[in-house]
């Protein structure tokens, strides 16, 4: 799936490089050089905003990562992180705060094509004239509308990004089921994934911050000790 990708990397060459086979691809790609133009381009107003940015943690001016905490407080972009901080705590902050994937550098060029390539097939629109309740998923006072990407609990809306979105919908649309580690990555990172499998607890903990479960006492997304998670709430109506 083609889309409007943002290169942010302060190097000309690696812009250069990954403009081109991201070209080839069928996406139409902008570049940035530093923190504070990719904030601009990507919160634009006028319509060119992009669908990913590919974001280096080490820029000149801005922290990659304070840019994506920036990028998480106002808006819901996607985002791959390319680092050379190879340190597994780096990774894992950078998953914490809010991004949806990352590679490390050296990287290859088509490696990074098939991970945006991988991360836009995510994105779902709401399909031409379908009622506008078409999906929406009701589970004791959460409400998940997979088509408009909202999520309600009682009152209150909740913004999670759009990988934990995607993430969350896997667990509500299957209730009760028990999802692996490695099963999750298959469904919602959609490709065999050679990093680290506790990228999907650093996201299950932001999703259960979002909601206000209680990791000790969760309510609704539960862990199976020793397998991976399940989303847990009794159907909307009963007692």
């Amino acid at each position: 799936m083609a889309g409007r990708v943002l290169v942010v990397d302060d190097e000309q060459e690696i812009r250069t490089v990954l403009r081109a086979y991201l070209e080839a691809e069928g996406h139409l790609v902008t570049e940035a050089a530093t923190g504070a133009e990719a904030l601009r381009r990507v919160l634009a107003a006028d319509g060119t905003a992009p669908d990913l940015v590919l974001l280096d943690v080490g820029l000149p001016d801005l922290d990659g990562l304070d840019v994506l905490r920036t990028l998480r407080r106002d808006s819901d972009v996607y985002v791959i992180l390319v680092t050379a901080r190879a340190e597994e705590a780096d990774t894992l902050v950078g998953l914490a705060t809010g991004a949806d994937d990352y590679v490390t550098k050296p990287f290859s060029p088509r490696e990074v094509v098939a991970r945006v390539r991988t991360v836009l097939r995510r994105r779902r629109e709401t399909a031409p004239g379908a009622p506008p309740d078409d999906g929406v998923l009701r589970f004791d006072g959460l409400v998940l509308d997979p088509h408009r990407r909202e999520l309600r609990v009682g009152r209150r809306e909740v913004q999670l990004s759009a990988l934990e979105f995607d993430l969350l919908h896997a667990l509500v649309a299957s209730p009760g089921r028990v999802f692996s580690r490695a099963q999750l990555l298959e469904e919602v990172w959609g490709y065999d994934f050679y990093g680290d499998p506790r990228v999907v607890d650093v996201h299950v903990r932001s999703i259960r911050r979002a909601l206000g479960d209680d990791a000790a006492d969760p309510r609704l997304v539960g862990t199976v000790r020793g397998v991976g998670y399940k989303f847990l709430p009794r159907p909307e109506g009963e007692p």
